[in-house]
């Protein structure tokens, strides 16, 4: 079989590598750290033709932006199997208002909140709410439209920059505010097929930018799976809460939703409630679930894409963890341009894979800096202490100017208390997490 991945980040790359341990398959536009040929003798290849023009048996999609925009649709239209939902069902993502909308109407449990347009009805709504406050553009921001603030004065501005479009153009002059949630942070990553769901390894990642979930929230700067307070009975409950009650929305409302549905939740003291949810896989919770999986991941896609989803997804026992190396000023800005050293070397150890998330080629064929999540280091290892240990001796191989990287991905789970990465509560020990699971 001959597989289609589209994207270029590092979540392709970890799609591209999981789906060629049973496929050859290429991907649009890629970038330099792909091309390979895996142990089971497959070939990854990259490609700078459209998704249309590609010929596969499968096309998996990467981003949410070609889905919000209908590639899915597109790809269907010309006969292609597709791994992802149309542009109906990525109105999940495309818009946070649409999926409160249908949060409520599925009666799934999440934060009190309100979506806006006019800046007073806004301001007045937030200083209902008791804070710290959570202000969102309703349209895609690259994982960087969301705030979560302590200050008042802080969320009135950000109303102000984001209705304006001053901030987030037109992405942000619609926004949701919401109460902030308490707890640990949960990814659920379920497999559709347009009637039937199964789960994936739940993960849970670091949103913030500095150590100790401080500064602006970025699109992710680590994860790891397994998750300690996500037991099989947690999962469960998602699944009857959050997953299956949307699902039979989507289908009542003629959506065939056939993807990945990613479920963000915040584990509260009254059960799970959903952050959000999107439409594709996670980045970089894909990084840290692929490689654990116990299947061929290649079959379990193309059963979905075709509506007859059968596979129960098993994953190993070993644990991961995944830590992001980012460019000098990102969130805020990205330095570009900047020669990598230590990559091999890093990929070299035991249980490490290095994925690039935000590279290129620069004229003299050296790999270079091209975004602002640049690298991920992942590693597996038998326990989450080791997976991180091995991750952070990797690291120490890789080097440019001005890169950075959080040092406690994992830290709490790696010494046997659930982290609360990207949440604003306090930690939960596993003792406590059993009343919700």
């Amino acid at each position: 079989m001959k597989v289609c991945v589209v994207g270029s980040g590092g979540r392709e790359h970890a799609l591209a590598l999981a789906l060629g341990r049973s496929a050859d398959v290429e991907v649009t536009p890629g970038n330099p750290g792909m091309p390979t040929v895996t142990s089971e003798g497959y070939k990854i290849t990259v490609t700078d033709a459209p998704p249309e023009a590609v010929d596969a048996d499968l096309v998996v999609v990467g981003p949410e932006q070609p889905l919000v925009d209908g590639l899915a649709d597109r790809l269907r239209a010309l006969g292609r199997q597709v791994f992802g939902p149309g542009a109906d069902g990525a109105r999940l993502e495309g818009s946070k208002a649409f999926m409160k909308d249908l949060l409520a109407e599925a009666r799934v449990p999440t934060a009190r909140h309100g979506t806006f347009d006019v800046l007073d009805e806004a301001t007045a709504f937030l200083r209902e709410l008791p804070g710290p406050w959570v202000v969102k553009t309703d349209g895609l921001a690259a994982g960087k439209g969301v705030l979560v603030t302590d200050s008042i004065e802080e969320a009135e501005a950000d109303l102000a920059a984001k209705l304006s479009g001053s901030s987030f153009g037109d992405a942000g002059r619609k926004v949701v505010v919401e109460e902030a949630l308490a707890g640990p942070e949960c990814s659920v990553l379920a497999l559709c097929d347009g009637k039937r769901v199964v789960p994936l390894a739940p993960a849970q990642d670091f949103k913030r930018v500095a150590d100790g979930d401080q500064g602006p929230n970025t699109g992710g700067m680590g994860a790891y799976s397994p998750v300690p307070v996500a037991n099989e009975r947690l999962v469960d409950r998602v699944l009857d809460e959050a997953v299956e009650p949307l699902l039979g929305v989507l289908r009542r409302r003629g959506i065939d939703y056939r993807g990945v549905l990613y479920a963000g939740l915040i584990l509260t003291d009254e059960g799970p409630k959903v952050l959000e949810y999107n439409v594709r896989f996670g980045d970089p919770e894909t990084q840290v679930v692929l490689p654990r999986l116990d299947e061929d991941l290649t079959g379990v896609l193309a059963e979905a894409a075709a509506g007859r989803l059968r596979t129960e997804p098993r994953s190993r026992q070993d644990a991961c963890v995944c830590v992001v190396l980012a460019s000098e000023g990102y969130p805020i800005s990205s330095r570009t341009g900047d020669v990598i050293e230590g990559l091999g070397a890093a990929g070299a150890r035991e249980g490490v894979e290095v994925l690039h998330a935000g590279t290129r080629l620069d004229d003299d064929g050296r790999i270079v800096s091209a975004g602002g999540r640049v690298v991920d280091v992942c590693a597996l290892g038998p326990s989450i202490r080791e997976a991180r240990e091995r991750a952070y001796r990797a690291i120490c191989d890789i080097s440019w100017p001005g890169m950075h990287y959080r040092t406690d991905i994992a830290a709490l789970a790696a010494s046997s208390v659930p982290s609360t990465s990207g949440s604003a509560g306090p930690s939960m020990h596993l003792e406590q997490a059993r009343r919700f699971s």
